[in-house]
C-alpha cells in the first residue's frame, strides 16, 4: 500500500509531521481525524519520477492485456481496488504501473473507474472510457473490459498488418529517393565540365539535361535549406492535424484517397458495427449505444454523422434511415441493418456485418499492397532512368555529330 507524508495540527495548536500507510489520501485524512489531528498537508511519500527519465511508449496491446487481466480478477471476486493494486505491482512497465496506481488512488477517493481512466486519455482512449462507463451503468463491467481489450487487439492487429504490408513499398520509396538525390547532388556535377564544353562548341544541350543540371545546382546550393523547410512543414502539419479543424480535414480526405479510403472506411465501419452490436446485446439503450460506438470509429467525420443520426432517431426514425442519409455507409450494410431492425435481431446482425467487413477489408488491403509495390518500382525506375537518360543524351548527340 502507498505511504503518505502528512503535516497535521493537534488540538493544542502544535504541528506534527509523520508518515502513514493507507489505501488513499482519503483514508489518511480519516485516520488523522480519528487521532484528533487536523490535516494541513498530505502528500505521496514516493519520490517523484524524474522528468528526464526515459520511458518506453505504452503499447495498446499492453493496455488490452491489462484490461483483460482486470476483467479476470473482477470475475473471480477480487475487489476493484485490490485488482488495481495487483496489476500495478505485477506489470513490468514502470509508466503503466504509475498510471494504474493513479487510477487506483482516484477510485479509492470516490471516483468511478471510467472517470479515473479518463484522466489518462493518451492511455485509455475515448472508446475504452465509454465502454467502461456503459459497463458500470449496465452491470456488465467485466464483459465491457474484455470487449474493450478485444477491440484494442483487433485495432492493433489491423494496424500491424497495414504497417507490415506497407514496409516494403516504403522501403522502396526511401531507397529510391536516396539514390536519386545522391545521383543528382554528387554524381551529376562531375559531368558539368563536359556539358559546358559541349555547349560552348555550339551543340546545345537537350532539355532533360538542362533541367537536370538546374536541379543539381539548386539542391547543391540550397539542399540544407530545402531539408529544413520540409522538416518545418512536416512539424507544422503534424500540429495542425491534431487540432479539431485539422483532424476533421484530414479524416475527410483520408476517405477519398483511392484504394486507401475504402480500406479505412471499411475498418471504421467494422469497429462501429461491432461495438454497437455488443452494447445492444448487453441491454444498453440504442441512443446511448450510438453515442459510445461513434467514438470507436477513429474518424471524426463518421462519428459526427453517427451522432447526427442519433438525433434523428430520437425524433422517431429508425436507425437505417438517418445512417443511410449521411452517405458514408455502404448500401449493402444499410440493407442488412434495415432487415435486422424489421426482424428485431439488430445486435446479432451488426456483429455479423463487422465480421464480413473485416474479411472484405483484408482482401482490399492485400490488393492495395500488390498494386503499390509495382507502382513504387515504376516511379523509382522512372526517376533513376530520367537521370541516366539526361546524362547520356549529350554523349549520344556528340557521337552522332562526330559520326556525321
Amino acid at each position: 500500500m502507498p505511504q503518505y507524508v502528512y503535516t497535521a495540527r493537534t488540538t493544542d495548536g502544535q504541528d506534527v509531521v509523520g508518515t502513514m500507510t493507507a489505501g488513499s489520501k482519503r483514508e489518511t485524512l480519516n485516520a488523522l481525524a480519528e487521532r484528533s489531528l487536523f490535516a494541513i498537508r498530505v502528500e505521496d511519500a514516493k519520490p517523484a519520477r524524474r522528468t528526464f527519465q526515459f520511458q518506453s511508449r505504452i503499447k495498446p496491446s499492453l493496455v488490452a492485456t491489462t484490461l483483460s487481466q482486470l476483467a479476470d480478477l473482477l470475475q473471480n471476486g477480487v475487489p476493484l481496488l485490490k485488482s488495481l493494486d495487483v496489476l500495478a505491482s505485477q506489470t513490468a512497465h514502470p509508466g503503466l504501473a504509475e498510471i494504474l496506481e493513479s487510477v487506483r488512488d482516484a477510485v479509492a477517493e470516490g471516483n468511478s473507474l471510467d472517470a479515473a481512466m479518463a484522466k489518462h486519455p493518451r492511455i485509455f482512449g475515448e472508446l475504452a472510457v465509454s465502454m467502461v462507463r456503459a459497463g458500470s451503468e449496465g452491470a456488465f463491467l467485466e464483459d465491457a473490459l474484455k470487449r474493450t481489450a478485444d477491440f484494442l487487439e483487433l485495432q492493433e492487429e489491423l494496424k500491424g498488418r497495414i504497417v507490415g504490408a506497407m514496409f516494403y513499398p516504403a522501403f522502396l520509396a526511401v531507397v529510391g529517393s536516396i539514390i536519386t538525390v545522391v545521383l543528382i547532388v554528387f554524381f551529376v556535377p562531375k559531368f558539368a565540365e563536359l556539358f559546358e564544353r559541349l555547349e560552348k562548341e555550339g551543340g546545345g544541350l537537350p532539355l532533360a539535361t538542362v533541367i537536370l543540371l538546374g536541379l543539381s545546382g539548386f539542391l547543391g546550393r540550397y539542399g540544407i535549406l530545402v531539408l529544413a523547410a520540409l522538416g518545418g512543414a512536416a512539424y507544422w502539419l503534424r500540429g495542425a492535424a491534431v487540432s479539431e479543424r485539422g483532424r476533421e480535414f484530414v479524416d475527410r480526405w483520408k476517405l477519398k484517397i483511392p484504394l486507401v479510403g475504402k480500406v479505412l472506411l471499411g475498418a471504421a465501419t467494422s469497429r462501429f458495427c461491432r461495438v454497437l452490436g455488443t452494447l445492444l446485446r448487453n441491454g444498453v439503450p440504442l441512443l446511448r449505444s450510438l453515442e459510445i460506438s461513434s467514438a470507436s470509429t477513429g474518424n471524426v467525420v463518421l462519428a459526427a454523422a453517427i451522432r447526427a443520426s442519433a438525433e434523428n432517431i430520437s425524433s422517431g426514425e429508425t436507425l437505417a434511415q438517418p445512417l443511410a442519409a449521411c452517405g458514408l455507409f455502404p448500401r449493402s450494410v444499410m440493407a442488412m441493418i434495415t432487415i435486422a431492425e424489421e426482424s428485431n435481431n439488430l445486435d446479432e446482425v451488426l456483429v455479423n456485418i463487422a465480421d464480413g467487413i473485416d474479411r472484405k477489408t483484408s482482401r482490399q488491403l492485400d490488393t492495395m499492397v500488390r498494386l503499390v509495390e509495382p507502382i513504387m518500382l515504376l516511379v523509382m525506375g522512372l526517376a533513376i532512368g530520367f537521370v541516366m537518360v539526361a546524362l547520356l543524351l549529350p554523349v549520344f548527340d556528340m557521337s552522332s555529330a562526330m559520326g556525321g
